[in-house]
């Protein structure tokens, strides 16, 4: 099935059905509008603008299932529950919450309509959309802290090895003749967001198994870590040996994108690898069941020669 197969409902049931369209999206125009904003607007949050077409594109990809059995009460509670939580969260003015209720809602409405088959099917666009969310300020702070430390310490480890005179304090790096501040831009929290996201969905895509999908996104977050210190490295090394202009400006930015592609390409070679492995894996059970099968018919030929 198709997804120009969709159930459509019958003609006396059109004006409900509208009704009941016209009332999702005034209840979660806002939220949705919200999440647009910040995916254009917020730095941290831009990996949005690619994972919500791609997760659209795989739905209409994987299309429907063959049957589908409408699971009412668990859509309708998912449903409620997203209401719910849609406006709590702006009476208490907590946008993460607001945003989120827009994927719940989602998955309500695929439950309500398809069922429980459809939304395994689908799994792969939600966990995008949900991904594609913009984490709570007061996460984003406690978390991009603690990897500014972490890239300054890597930074001024490589530093030291290369043996250049290094003073560091917190997430300030002293060099001779000039300090080198790692901002929270710096931290590495965008590179990170966006390769846990793309892991998801090279994971869904290319592998298998609940497994290699979970040791690859697991991999990507040292891999971002340590390569956010060699930037830390690179930008101090070329700001002290080569030019200092090489620490700011579009010189520094093309060096962020520079580390971000190796770590696309870590990323893919382990896909790759655990992709192989999982290959290796399915190909010697199948050798062992049809070693099975053939000692099996083995032993009936020669009990059927006995006889």
């Amino acid at each position: 099935m198709t997804a120009a197969s969709l159930p459509v409902p019958r003609p006396q049931a059109l004006p409900l059905a509208a009704a009941l369209a016209g009332t999702f999206i005034w209840l979660f125009a806002r939220p949705a509008a919200e999440v647009a904003s910040a995916w254009w607007n917020d730095p941290e949050a831009g990996h949005g603008l690619l994972l919500f077409p791609v997760a659209c594109w795989l739905a209409w990809n994987r299309g429907l299932e063959a049957t589908w059995r409408p699971a009412r009460l668990a859509g309708g509670v998912l449903l409620g529950g997203a209401v719910g939580v849609r406006y709590l969260s702006e009476l208490a003015a907590e946008l993460f919450t607001m945003r989120l209720s827009v994927v719940a809602a989602i998955a309500g409405l695929v439950l309500w309509y398809v069922g429980w088959a459809q939304l395994r099917r689908w799994w792969l666009p939600v966990a995008l959309l949900a991904l594609s969310i913009p984490l709570p300020s007061l996460l984003v702070a406690s978390i991009a802290l603690p990897l500014q430390f972490t890239a300054s310490k890597i930074g001024a480890a490589l530093l030291t090895w290369r043996e250049i005179p290094v003073l560091l304090i917190g997430n300030v790096i002293r060099l001779p003749g000039r300090e080198l501040f790692v901002a929270e831009a710096c931290s590495g929290l965008r590179s990170l967001t966006a390769l846990l996201s793309l892991s998801v969905l090279v994971g869904g895509m290319l592998l298998r198994s609940v497994t290699g999908r979970t040791l690859l996104v697991a991999a990507a977050i040292p891999v971002a870590v340590l390569l956010n210190g060699l930037r830390v490295f690179l930008t101090g090394f070329l700001v002290t040996v080569v030019d200092p202009r090489l620490g700011e400006g579009f010189l520094h930015l093309s060096e962020g994108w520079l580390i971000f592609v190796v770590a696309l390409a870590i990323l893919a070679l382990l896909a790759w690898g655990i992709g192989a492995a999982e290959d290796a894996i399915a190909a010697r059970r199948a050798g062992g069941s049809d070693t099975r099968s053939s000692m099996a018919g083995a032993l009936e030929v020669a009990d059927g020669s006995l006889a």
